[in-house]
């Protein structure tokens, strides 16, 4: 079918006007991260990201969260490459249940189970730990990774493992030579989607950490923008800062998470 012209230029006008409107708040917030504060004249604060780093105490709380999303990340993404295998390739009794229990985990908010896991973690000595913090959101992240990459290898051809076995190449050979590397744009938008809401979570991490020695990143800014309502030029830095990580990671994945979530949607 033949596209018009007047079509194409609508669909680029109304592209440019959804992308306008998506990207204010983040120039907004960018603006406002360089703005004079409080008492200072009008112009150009680049300084605003040093003092807001400084006064806010940003390097433990940000490497808190690096720790934190390390262990969230890598075990999730590991654990869940070997759930949605298992699922999605081979059939055993049970098989079915077991990945409602899994969906089941996807249906639970945080909220409904978080104080019984706190006074367990607390029996075993784990609170104010990353592993409180982690584990958590471990559970979380593998019940939507094993239901994201059941799908994706259950999509494979079955031709690849027979081919794999008439060579000789066991069941874990067959998926670390051939199903990770041809899932390889899946595993890239599980990570990505892991780390970001492992960095963004702040109920778990609160309420895991009374006594606030491994504050992550949320609660820091929170913190912060506790003592300094007023000071928006400041707050807007800090919350630059905060978010600058997820930025990065996803800018150097994009065109893996970009194809994840197009293949994703194709299935």
């Amino acid at each position: 079918m033949r596209v018009s012209r007047g079509e194409v230029v609508m669909n680029y006008v109304l592209l440019i006007a959804f992308a306008l409107f998506a990207l204010a708040p983040v120039l907004t917030i960018l603006i406002g991260s360089v703005s004079a504060p409080l008492g200072e004249p009008a112009g150009f604060y680049p300084g605003n990201y040093l003092e807001a780093w400084t006064v806010g105490g940003f390097g433990s709380s940000l490497g808190n969260s690096v720790v934190v999303a390390a262990i969230v990340v890598g075990l999730a993404t590991v654990l869940s490459i070997g759930s949605g295998y298992a699922l999605g390739t081979m059939r055993f009794p049970g098989a079915t249940v077991l990945f409602y229990l899994f969906l089941l985990g996807m249906m639970i908010p945080a909220e409904a189970t978080i104080i019984p896991l706190f006074f367990d973690l607390r029996t075993l000595g784990l609170t104010d730990t990353y592993l409180a913090i982690a584990l958590p959101q471990v559970a979380q992240s593998i019940a939507f990774g094993t239901f994201w990459l059941r799908a994706q290898f259950r999509s494979m051809p079955t031709s690849l493992l027979e081919a794999a076995a008439l060579d000789g190449a066991g069941p874990l050979r067959a998926l670390r030579s051939i199903l990770v590397p041809a899932s390889r744009p899946a595993i890239v938008t599980l990570v990505v989607l892991v780390f970001m809401w492992t960095w963004n979570e702040f109920l778990i991490a609160l309420i895991m950490t009374p006594s606030g020695s491994r504050r992550t990143a949320p609660l820091g800014l929170a913190t912060f923008q506790g003592q300094y309502t007023s000071e928006t030029a400041l707050l807007a830095a800090a919350a630059v800062i905060i978010a600058l990580p997820t930025v990065i990671l996803f800018l150097f994945l994009q065109r893996h998470f970009i194809r994840g979530m197009l293949e994703g949607v194709a299935k």
